[in-house]
């Protein structure tokens, strides 16, 4: 390929969005807008909870202080160049800015999926070994855990922002999307990107496969366990504790088996339908399934609805 029909690396890119859709671009920016102040305030009221009650100091309310936390910075890292790119006519992102929000998306993605494994083993070891769980989940164990759960991912993110990075592109540098994601900005490469495909099928398996097994097998010990428990209200009690981590997983999982699972169209016309379904899977899990994670922590457990009632009283009181 000739240099003339490459793009230089500090020219960038112009994002598409929804500027075909003139109507559904306000539509969207208000929506979108409405969902980001749910997450910010939602998420940041689930981390204030975890932090400033010491009944909510415990390895479960922990990790779930984390994922709050990584659910913030994944939404800002793409919801504001979203909203942005709805107001403007052509958006456009320098190279290194798209890199860096490669970046973060690919390491809150990768992070969250080890995060959420690591969730369901406190989980298992809860439930199927109450008696051994404070000292197998003490804080030495859960603090490292967790602290991998976000090395993981960020080495993950660096393998595919690198490969990506050393890519040529061609002068059509128009990305099909709302943000700089990683399959579309493949798409405009002008050199042979098997080797980041390969990267990316791998890493499906390792980010996605893996901790989809292991999930499922600590669930069926975990639900083993909790049918052998002889009073319906134990059963009922013990279930409540993972009912919401189970729920985001399958929410979490499920966005992200269709998003990147499903088979490519090869008609022009399918492949444009495609694209456009791409996109709304993107936002439902960059935007709503943060949104709805602590939602579904909040409406489900006792223990975190009552913090956040203290937390009022608290801030009453002090008025």
């Amino acid at each position: 390929m000739e240099k003339s029909n490459q793009t230089s690396p500090m020219v960038g890119f112009i994002l598409l969005g929804l500027s075909a859709y003139p109507t559904l671009e306000k539509i969207f920016f208000v929506l979108i807008l409405l969902m980001y102040l749910v997450v910010l305030l939602g998420n940041g009221v689930l981390i204030l909870v975890t932090l400033l009650d010491s009944h909510l100091h415990t390895p479960m309310y922990f990790f779930l202080g984390n994922l709050s936390f990584l659910d913030i910075c994944y939404t800002t890292s793409s919801v504001p160049l979203a909203l942005d790119g709805f107001l403007t006519p052509q958006e456009t992102i320098s190279f290194s800015g798209c890199a860096v929000q490669v970046f973060l998306s690919y390491a809150m993605a990768g992070t969250e999926c080890v995060l959420l494994s690591m969730m369901a083993f406190d989980r298992y070891v809860a439930i199927c070994n109450p008696l051994r769980y404070p000292v197998v989940m003490s804080k030495p164990v859960y603090v490292p855990m967790a602290a991998g759960s976000w090395a993981i991912g960020g080495a993950n993110s660096v393998m595919h922002t690198t490969l990506l990075t050393r890519l040529p592109f061609c002068e059509d540098s128009i990305i099909n999307h709302f943000t700089c994601e990683i399959l579309a900005v493949l798409k405009l490469a002008c050199a042979d990107i098997s080797i980041n495909v390969i990267s990316i099928e791998v890493t499906n398996v390792i980010f996605l496969g893996a901790p989809v097994l292991f999930i499922s097998f600590s669930y069926v010990f975990i639900i083993t366990t909790i049918l052998r428990i002889p009073s319906a209200e134990g059963r009922k009690k013990a279930f409540s504790t993972c009912s919401a981590h189970l729920t985001v997983v399958v929410i979490f999982y499920g966005t992200l088996f269709f998003m990147y699972g499903k088979p490519k169209s090869k008609d022009p016309l399918g492949a444009d339908k495609q694209d456009l379904s791409d996109k709304f899977i993107s936002l439902f899990y960059g935007v709503v399934t943060p949104m709805l994670n602590p939602i579904i922590y909040s409406l489900r457990n006792k223990d975190v609805k009552a913090a956040v009632r203290n937390l009022v009283a608290r801030k009453a009181v002090s008025q």
